[in-house]
């Protein structure tokens, strides 16, 4: 006993040195302190990092009143960096540079892990829309205005016009196809590898000019006046830009636009933050700007780079926090109290990445050979 006491007593040490200049202390007063219910959370943190982190929180080992404030106070520090991650971590990480995660064959994974979860837990948390993907709250004081701002946005941005032929890849619900179809007479072709979020969006697109897939973005060759992805090039892989990039070349005609909206890293990485990739976004990984301008590169010419005001990803997310959290006691009955603490973590998590600008969120418009006197930015 007193063996296990020593070592418990140097790991909580060893966390509370690792936490100083934070703000955050160890069952503290403020609502953003950590709250120890297991005195194994600190030896688990030292061992695994985030992923031990994270698995604990899920565990009931800890809380903070304050979740997202606490994260992005760690996050802020770079606390993740600092915390020498286990073998079994270091093999993952080499594994990823080795194997091509994202490759065909792997990449319906996501789409049954994440977006399969459950059509009732989206439509609890989303906007009416279901659009799952940062909003634009420039002028929106509501989550459904933020959302229908962003949309907007990107059917001005690639100058949409009746008629015309859009490829939406990754196009979740349908939202996009949607607002386009009705909004600016287009015909949308959206691609997902989520059966679950086909089913519905089907349901929600009928009798407009869309035509949903359950197909992989490698395998569409045909004529669109643009193309457009929103929040799906993070899953895929930095073994596969380049492809994901000639893909909607290819497929673009005459000088249309093609519209990139991702979230984005500010270093260039091989493999995602283990955490993330076992419980939310298997396979999943951010493109920093680098690697996004080495993808692009012969293929088209960069017309307009938006970087998003910080605040506007955090709002979203906390914004979906708070709806799921009113409506769980209508999900609760088919998702357990460990999903809700996994579900719980990641979002706070998610808006502390973006408060503390560990990650950003951008558009970018592209053209194949250049707009002939300059593209205009539209805002």
């Amino acid at each position: 006993m007193g063996l296990m006491t020593s070592v418990t007593s140097r790991s909580r040490r060893r966390v509370e040195e690792l936490l100083a200049g934070t703000g955050v202390v160890i069952n503290g007063q403020n609502p953003w302190d950590i709250r120890v219910h297991d005195d194994r959370l600190f030896a688990r943190v030292l061992a695994d990092g985030s992923l031990g982190f994270g698995e604990a929180y899920m565990d009931g080992w800890w809380d903070a009143p304050a979740l997202d404030d606490c994260l992005t106070r760690i996050l802020r520090q770079g606390l993740r960096a600092k915390v020498r991650p286990s073998v079994s971590l270091l093999k993952d990480a080499i594994g990823a540079r080795i194997a091509n995660l994202q490759s065909k064959r792997r990449a319906f994974i996501v789409g049954e892990r994440h977006y399969d979860a459950g059509n009732d837990l989206y439509q609890a948390m989303l906007d009416a829309r279901l659009t799952y993907t940062c909003g634009y709250w420039k002028e929106a004081q509501t989550l459904d205005e933020a959302q229908e701002a962003k949309l907007d946005l990107v059917c001005r941005k690639i100058g949409l016009r009746p008629g015309q032929r859009v490829l939406d890849i990754g196009c979740g619900w349908g939202s996009f196809a949607k607002y386009a179809a009705e909004k600016y007479g287009a015909h949308v072709v959206g691609i997902t590898v989520s059966r679950e979020q086909l089913k519905l969006g089907r349901e929600l697109c009928k009798d407009l000019p869309v035509e949903l897939r359950l197909q992989d973005y490698r395998d569409v060759n045909e004529p669109f006046d643009h193309v457009i992805s929103l929040g799906m090039v993070e899953h895929v892989g930095y073994k596969n830009y380049r492809d994901y990039f000639a893909v909607a070349r290819r497929c673009i005609t005459g000088d249309g636009f093609f519209l990139l909206h991702t979230i984005g890293d500010n270093v260039s990485s091989r493999f995602s933050d283990p955490w993330i990739d076992k419980y939310i976004f298997p396979n999943s990984m951010l493109p920093s700007a680098a690697q996004l301008a080495r993808a692009a590169e012969g293929l088209f010419v960069m017309e307009d780079w938006h970087g998003f005001h910080a605040s506007y990803y955090d709002k979203t997310l906390m914004a979906w926090y708070r709806n799921t959290e009113a409506h769980w006691p209508q999900l609760k009955d088919r998702y357990d109290d460990r999903f809700h603490r996994m579900w719980t973590f990641y979002l706070n998590a998610c808006a502390g990445l973006f408060r503390s600008r560990s990650i950003q969120l951008w558009q970018i418009v592209y053209s194949p050979r250049g707009i002939l006197g300059g593209y205009v930015a539209v805002r």
